[in-house]
């Protein structure tokens, strides 16, 4: 089963360069197709999983802002912090 929280977690691990987006755009891609969502949340997550389907193709692409949004809409908020190298 696919949640918003898995999906959350699949969009952060891209932002953190953790894996790459053709792998997201795979993940994304098999989930709608194989995937069961919770009822509640299947409209909104068949949408964010569709475009993160779509986020391999240049017309598309994928900016910040985008993965930002899509983890807004999943219910999660971004924070983001700058440390020094060790």
């Amino acid at each position: 089963m696919v949640t918003k929280k898995i999906a959350a977690s699949a969009l952060l691990s891209y932002m953190r360069h953790e894996t790459t987006l053709a792998s997201l755009v795979d993940w994304a891609e098999d989930a709608l197709l194989e995937a069961d969502f919770p009822e509640i949340d299947v409209h909104l997550l068949t949408q964010v999983l569709g475009r993160l389907g779509l986020a391999d193709v240049r017309t598309f692409g994928l900016s910040w802002e985008e993965c930002e949004n899509l983890v807004k809409m999943l219910g999660y908020e971004l924070k983001v912090q700058m440390m020094e190298p060790v």
